[in-house]
């Protein structure tokens, strides 16, 4: 007899993080499937349709928050909790800002994923405890500048940049995104000439300072 649960995709580049997930909700839910890039996350999930994603931010090849905004794009009714080892009430601001409908640390109770699934489900959000939510509230009132800094590079630039700063070359690069390399060149001498930047060192500190890569 074929199950009627909410179909839920895991999306986190440590197997052991993702299998626990996994087993942690098989019983009540539907997992469809686990990634471990944000490339292959936007891609399985128009494939797969879920209800629900669990992702991580800190994804290789293209980063949790990016991924997730494509994905809301392409499924507005999608609904986004993020599982991350980052404290940052900025971040847990961006992800809600970007469509993002839970929160929570990697260090939590295993209980704890199992009730903000359920909440987020039933249409509603969820932040993890041990993010102080009036310092979130706060920084979502300060929209205009997070938007206007999200602004300041195109989607395009924001996947080069990324990949870039993890150490990929120009190559590499136009490999993944199926450019060529001299169109890589121009999206980094835009990057560079955008954010005032004068070295590679440079680019991969403002990648780590707006979470598109891990320090």
């Amino acid at each position: 007899m074929q199950r009627n649960h909410p179909r839920i995709l895991i999306a986190d580049d440590h197997t052991l993080v993702a299998e626990a997930c996994k087993k942690l909700l098989d019983a009540e839910y539907d997992v469809v499937g686990t990634v471990s890039d944000g490339r292959a996350l936007v891609r399985v999930a128009a494939e797969l349709r879920p209800h629900l994603i669990i992702i991580d931010v800190a994804m290789p090849v293209l980063n949790g928050l990016d991924a997730g905004q494509q994905i809301k794009e392409l499924l507005p009714s999608v609904k986004l909790v993020y599982l991350t080892m980052n404290h940052d009430a900025d971040l847990a601001a961006e992800a809600f800002r970007r469509g993002a409908s839970g929160y929570l640390l990697k260090t939590c109770a295993a209980s704890e994923l199992v009730i903000a699934v359920r909440e987020v489900l039933r249409g509603k959000s969820y932040l993890s405890p041990m993010i102080a939510k009036d310092t979130v509230d706060f920084l979502l009132r300060q929209d205009k500048r997070l938007v206007e800094e999200a602004a300041r590079l195109t989607v395009r630039q924001r996947e080069v940049l990324q990949l870039l700063a993890e150490g990929k070359c120009m190559k590499e690069v136009a490999g993944v995104l199926n450019l060529t390399t001299r169109t890589v060149a121009f999206h980094k001498y835009r990057i560079m000439e955008v954010l005032n930047a004068k070295s590679n060192a440079e680019l991969v500190q403002y990648a780590i300072r707006n979470h598109l890569i891990c320090a």
